[in-house]
């Protein structure tokens, strides 16, 4: 069914189209008493007379207005218009209106970075924690139902939702699963190898296609589409091979786990950007206040020598021995103006000190020195 510009449904005035799936089409409308842009779906007119069709949409409505989270689109209301478009009329659903991109969008721009691909992970798997906690399986998360917008990741469409138990909705209850026992539905590239085979989904269902997801967000490729590519780090590998294990056991066996571990490697990898500027920044000031000191120690020499004398040679590379970095402040030159100390510390934290001459190129440790800070 393609409804026009200005059509209505109820309060609701049809602006234009956003998309279309299997069970319908999205246009974008104005809630003409709130004065708000709304997502209207509607069931196909080729479905819309399938009495089992119109229950799953009611159940939709059910479900999505049973999870109350940030990441998960938010339903306002649900109708039915007579008179438009056939016989039993349209049935719909009313969702707030997301500005902003699918993944599916972005990914067609090319792969994301660890920084970008990490915070859509955590939320998306955040959602998948809360809907799983209310027993509702997804079973089609994929790039096209997920919106990148300004307030975060959100995911969308649960149309072929399973309930694993019912759910109780004040005087409703949603009960069983919203498709037929042995249905196959979803969409192939992340469909669990339970789901292929048509047999009953559960909460890991939704990690197998979880780990394609995230695959396809840090590499640009459909996972199995030939060799997979190894991804860095070595645990986040860890956690989509676990996701996409062929075995439901052997998978993660709840979102909320694999929400944890995504936080972690952020937090890390947060952590390591910041040390790795910190030891930038104290590189750049050491190197800075070396130079002014050997500018010094050049211009005494040439004051206060007698007279012509072969210059010294001078190194002017400052680079930290292998494996340690300088403690910004801690050196010391010699009174001859020949020799520098200064601090290392090692990757374990060890403090030690260290002595070179100018016209060498490599520092040498000083044995018993472990702790050491001041040097003069």
């Amino acid at each position: 069914m393609h409804l026009s510009t200005g059509a209505r449904l109820g309060p609701y005035e049809i602006v234009a189209p956003l998309g279309a799936g299997g069970m319908g089409e999205v246009y974008r409308a104005k809630d003409t008493r709130l004065d708000r842009a709304v997502a209207i779906k509607v069931l196909s007119a080729h479905l819309a007379g399938n009495p089992e069709l119109r229950q799953r949409l009611e159940r939709e409505a059910k479900t999505v207005s049973s999870l109350n989270h940030p990441n998960i689109c938010i339903l306002h209301d649900i109708g039915h218009q007579d008179g438009i478009g056939h016989q039993d009329g349209v049935d719909y659903l009313v969702m707030e209106y997301l500005e902003g991109e699918t993944l599916e969008a972005r990914l067609a721009k090319g792969p994301l970075s660890l920084q970008q691909a990490l915070p859509i992970a955590i939320q998306i798997a955040d959602a998948l924690a809360a809907a799983h906690r209310r027993s509702v399986v997804h079973r089609d998360l994929k790039p096209a139902n997920i919106m990148l917008t300004k307030s975060g990741a959100k995911l969308l469409d649960f149309g072929l939702a399973r309930i694993d138990k019912p759910i109780p909705l004040g005087d409703d209850t949603v009960t069983a699963g919203l498709t037929n026992p042995g249905a196959v539905l979803g969409t192939f590239q992340y469909m669990a190898p339970e789901q292929l085979a048509g047999k009953i989904s559960d909460a890991r269902t939704d990690l197998f296609a979880f780990g394609a997801v995230l695959y396809e967000m840090l590499t640009g490729r459909k996972a199995f589409e030939g060799h997979m590519r190894p991804l860095q780090p070595p645990v986040l590998e860890r956690i989509v091979e676990t996701c996409l294990h062929q075995d439901p056991d052997a998978r993660w066996q709840s979102a909320h786990d694999v929400k944890l571990e995504l936080t972690w490697i952020e937090q890390g990898a947060g952590a390591a950007a910041a040390v790795s500027k910190s030891r930038n920044w104290q590189r750049v000031v050491f190197a800075a206040g070396m130079l002014l000191l050997i500018a010094a120690v050049l211009f005494s020499l040439d004051r206060f020598r007698p007279g012509p004398q072969p210059v010294p040679a001078v190194r002017s590379s400052l680079l930290p021995p292998s494996g340690q970095f300088f403690q910004r402040g801690s050196f010391a030159v010699s009174s001859d103006g020949g020799r520098l100390a200064f601090v290392g510390v090692g990757a374990d934290g060890k403090y030690t000190l260290w002595v070179r001459t100018f016209s060498s190129a490599t520092a040498q440790q000083v044995n018993g020195t472990d702790g050491a800070t001041l040097p003069f």
